[in-house]
């Protein structure tokens, strides 16, 4: 059976028994992987045990997706959301750099366009906090790209998100008998199913999945024809792929409850109740009791008189437990007495809500500053002045980019490939290097290299009057500025190509031979000085 969707056309290997294995090779996608495996003149069958796998990943979405509307867990995805795409008027929100790469200056040029093209088709500069916001809740992301068949060299003309439940990636790892019995890996193939009402296990009483009902339970996909981008998070017990939010799920739970049970002693607890003491006399408990019920009635009885309809009704106001309450009193007591139940006088604590509250943002990895708004932030100042939550959000927001620029990468390549720019084994070596900037609407960045780069001028200055005499320049560029070999001799060059710069005030340098033929004297090395006269 052909899978649906297009593929690229890969080289194989000659000698299929040169990297020969037990173990089947791991990932971190949560691929479900079909053991196949036979004997020569036996039977063989392969079986999907989708049972715990695909059930759980439903169920976790759907629960990852409940708590993401949770307000507080919101308001902390929004702080990692903002922070991870930046949107700013007339500027884009992802860029490519290249500088590392070894390629022509034209394939860079191409390269850059087909990155926005892949910008365009995504619609990111206006959809792209939707987009990463979708990927951090939900742990993955699926995009069928669509190409025309009869002009694959357009490349991808339509990109259509998949819903996770809906689609799963499957490995059929074959395997056959090697020497002293040991079953050798002998080919892996994968693929994604698709079912339009869910991957679901079978029916009663056939709990699995077999690849010869996957014609009748999905559409078999290739790899290439779909682009999936996971958390990088995994349960390694279930092979189950896990969102950032994983962690979020009891603190969300804790918070709730906590919530609705102070709601809840607050509305028994906050009014002030009267308590009547009925004066029963010498009546037996049931007359005693029903003497209360008809005072309780009879008091209830409340005739209203409605001025615009001139309607006069009698509304029974039924009192519960919660707002009075009916003692019978026996004889030998006090007479029938009306008395007050304070409320309770502690309401205002909210100490359990805050620390639930704060957990929730330690398990996502928000600082704790952040949770109360009415903090104002420092945007400006020296690095030494940011907190250490914040450096840490900082690093945090890094590693989710960079695991979330797979999406532009697997694009990028298909794109690539169809056109003809470069080829499967160029992108292997370009990959790597390239590299994908998000803007920042942060200046912790360059407030923190600008600092760097003060310190180490202001540790030149002090220490250049013993440049050539105690350090050379060589150390000076290495251990103070910092500068590596590559630095330093691009350094030199730019120094060479540039005209000198005059500084108001000063002489236009001449050449050296002209110093010369003019009687003076060429400029001494930085840091030399002259001897001191003898005395």
């Amino acid at each position: 059976m052909e899978l649906f969707g297009f593929e690229f056309k890969r080289k194989k290997a000659e000698d299929g028994t040169k990297n020969q294995s037990f173990a089947v090779p791991q990932t971190d996608d949560g691929t479900a992987t079909i053991q196949t495996s036979g004997a020569s003149g036996g039977l063989f069958a392969s079986v999907v045990d989708m049972e715990g796998s695909v059930k759980t990943e439903a169920d976790l979405i759907k629960r990852y997706r409940d708590i993401a509307s949770y307000p507080d867990c919101d308001m902390a995805i929004e702080d990692i959301v903002s922070e991870s795409i930046a949107a700013q008027d007339d500027e884009k929100v992802v860029t490519l750099n290249q500088d590392d790469v070894k390629l022509s200056d034209s394939i860079k040029k191409k390269i850059s366009e087909e990155f926005d093209e892949v910008l365009q088709l995504l619609d990111f500069n206006t959809r792209g906090h939707d987009i990463y916001r979708r990927w951090y809740i939900d742990g993955r992301l699926y995009y069928h790209k669509i190409v025309d068949i009869n002009a694959p060299k357009r490349g991808i003309t339509e990109l259509r998100y998949i819903d996770p439940r809906k689609i799963k990636k499957v490995r059929e790892v074959k395997k056959e008998i090697g020497r002293n019995g040991v079953q050798i890996v002998k080919d892996i193939e994968e693929y994604f199913v698709f079912s339009e009402r869910g991957i679901t296990p079978g029916t009663a009483g056939n709990p699995n999945l077999q690849t010869a009902d996957f014609s009748t339970k999905g559409i078999k996909l290739s790899t290439d024809s779909i682009t999936y981008v996971t958390s990088g998070l995994i349960d390694l017990d279930r092979n189950v792929v896990l969102s950032y939010l994983h962690k979020a799920i009891k603190p969300v739970n804790q918070l709730r409850m906590m919530e609705d049970a102070l709601v809840i002693y607050r509305m028994s607890r906050a009014p002030e109740r009267r308590i009547f003491y009925i004066d029963t006399g010498r009546l037996p408990p049931q007359k005693a009791e029903q003497y209360v019920k008809d005072i309780m009635v009879r008091y209830r009885n409340k005739i209203v008189y409605d001025a615009q309809t001139g309607e006069v009704r009698d509304d029974r106001k039924y009192m519960s437990m919660l707002e009075d309450f009916w003692m019978p009193r026996s004889e030998g007591g006090k007479g029938t007495e009306i008395d007050t139940l304070p409320g309770a006088e502690n309401l205002s604590q909210i100490d359990d809500i805050i620390y639930f509250q704060k957990k929730l943002y330690q398990s996502l990895n928000v600082p704790i500053t952040r949770l109360n708004p009415d903090q104002s932030m420092q945007i400006f100042g020296r690095a030494s002045e940011v907190s250490r939550d914040e450096l840490k959000f900082s690093k945090f927001i890094s590693r989710l980019r960079k695991r979330f620029s797979e999406l532009f990468s697997d694009l990028l390549k298909t794109n690539l490939i169809l056109k003809g720019v470069i080829t499967e084994e160029d992108w292997a070596d370009i990959e790597s290097k390239l590299r994908y900037n998000f803007m920042q609407d942060e200046y912790y960045s360059e407030i923190k290299e600008t600092e760097i780069l003060r310190n180490r001028i202001d540790m030149l200055n002090q220490i250049q009057p013993y440049v050539g005499v105690f350090f050379s320049q060589e150390y000076v560029q290495k251990k103070v500025l910092r500068m590596s070999d590559e630095d330093i001799e691009e350094t030199k060059e730019q120094i060479a190509e540039e005209e000198p710069l005059v500084l108001p005030g000063q002489e236009p340098a001449t050449e050296p031979g002209q110093d010369q033929e003019q009687g003076q004297v060429d400029q001494e090395p930085m840091g030399t000085e002259r001897p001191a006269p003898k005395p």
